[in-house]
């Protein structure tokens, strides 16, 4: 990328310009690869300073996000050689096969993140509570048991039918959509 941008502030908004909006496509993409929450998270930040600084040779107009998780898919691989001692559940092929396959839906997951926004705010306002009792960091079936004022037994029969509620509903935003 030749002269793309002479100046270090071109090159830092423009960087954070393709960089912030795609931050949670990369994070999902390492978090496939890896199922750890932690470790992803320490994975995108090593991504993203190896996307700066190698972001002279990005070409824009391209695809950054694929142009991140190829870098990102780098990292995962020596952080998986770093592990070689320990034992690794699935194989490299295995590894490789799941990078691709997450590239290809990484687009459709943004679209799905929306209707599925959208369908929560459709809730009312006590089932809206009772799922983010659930969902958010440190949340547990019991936790929204106690919040809703139901027995445990109550709460999963109650998750099942607000997971088919949203299911329903992001599938339908999303078929209308395209």
């Amino acid at each position: 990328m030749t002269n793309q941008h002479d100046k270090p502030d071109e090159k830092n908004a423009l960087f954070m310009q393709l960089y912030v909006p795609n931050q949670h496509r990369i994070l999902g993409y390492l978090l496939t690869l890896v199922g750890d929450r932690n470790v992803a998270d320490d994975l995108l930040q090593e991504t993203a300073v190896t996307l700066f600084a190698r972001f002279d040779s990005f070409e824009l107009g391209t695809d950054f996000v694929a142009w991140a998780c190829q870098v990102a898919f780098w990292k995962v691989k020596n952080y998986r050689r770093s592990l070689a001692r320990s034992k690794l559940l699935f194989s490299d092929d295995f590894i490789d096969k799941l990078s691709e396959r997450t590239v290809e839906i990484v687009p459709t997951l943004d679209a799905r993140r929306q209707a599925l926004d959208a369908c929560l705010k459709r809730l009312d306002e006590r089932d809206h509570e009772f799922l983010m009792a659930r969902y958010q960091p440190g949340g547990s079936v019991a936790r929204a048991a106690q919040v809703a004022g139901r027995t445990t037994q109550a709460a999963y029969k109650s998750l099942q039918r607000l997971r088919r509620v949203l299911r329903d509903c992001v599938s339908l935003r999303l078929s209308t959509e395209s």
